[in-house]
């Protein structure tokens, strides 16, 4: 198999041009975002030459230090984006969210890393990357998991008061929220499972044929990684759902 096409630089800038068509829609169907838009793709161009300048460096100079420091800034920033979005929850649960993340994080890469692979999990060959796809997919997850489950307690909140007079536990008033949220976030990943191989080929695939590798090498890894998402948005939003919903109550089982 051929290698990669190298982009030259005038190559590459002319992708920018797309942008036109959207700008386009958006002002004909006078959606206002159009400078949400640009700010969005220059954050994005800048954010990503950045790091593949940063891991050109890693990977030519490969340490623990710089594999865990790496790992530990996605982690960061992703717990980070979710809890920015959700303010006002009480500390404790924001606890809950953070170590969620983390440690369901920590150990399906761990997995992945060390046992299906079969590679060292200072490998920064795999382990940033598949650090990657891990975080980004999870950090929306849980978003979406978090912003369901507040909503729903928002527009349920006079059934619950109602409920909580008539002796209702707060157990058995939330966990209906806390399975529906979860279904909410798992759905998305489901979904991109459900469509993968017919619908579309996800990047992972698309990535590792670019570069020249087999497609059924390919496809076990695409396999491999998707389950490996799965898995830790489910736990994560879970993790997060489960335990955090336990803060919204005191001693007394008074909902607060």
């Amino acid at each position: 198999m051929n290698g990669i096409v190298q982009l030259q630089l005038w190559q590459f800038s002319l992708i920018y041009l797309l942008l036109l068509i959207v700008i386009f829609i958006m002002k004909r169907c006078s959606i206002n975002r159009t400078k949400l838009l640009i700010v969005a793709s220059i954050k994005m161009t800048v954010q990503l030459i950045l790091s593949g300048l940063i891991l050109t460096y890693i990977f030519e100079n490969p340490h623990p230090i710089f594999v865990v420091a790496y790992v530990s800034v996605m982690v960061w920033f992703s717990i980070h984006r979710v809890l920015s979005n959700n303010k006002d929850l009480n500390k404790r649960f924001k606890a809950v969210i953070a170590l969620s993340i983390a440690s369901s994080g920590l150990f399906v890469l761990l997995f992945f890393v060390c046992v299906v692979v079969g590679e060292s999990i200072f490998n920064p060959q795999y382990v940033i990357p598949i650090s990657g796809m891990l975080m980004g997919n999870t950090m929306t997850g849980v978003s979406l998991g978090i912003k369901t489950f507040r909503e729903s307690l928002d527009g349920q909140r006079a059934k619950i008061n109602a409920l909580l007079c008539f002796g209702a536990t707060p157990k058995k008033i939330l966990m209906p929220f806390v399975k529906q949220s979860l279904e909410t976030a798992m759905l998305p990943t489901i979904n991109s499972m459900i469509g993968m191989g017919v619908v579309s080929l996800p990047g992972m695939m698309t990535g590792q044929i670019l570069s020249g590798t087999l497609p059924t090498t390919a496809i076990l890894y695409q396999i491999a990684i998707m389950i490996a998402i799965c898995t830790m948005v489910t736990s994560a939003s879970f993790g997060a759902l489960y335990f955090g919903y336990r803060t919204l109550y005191d001693s007394k089982k008074q909902i607060i």
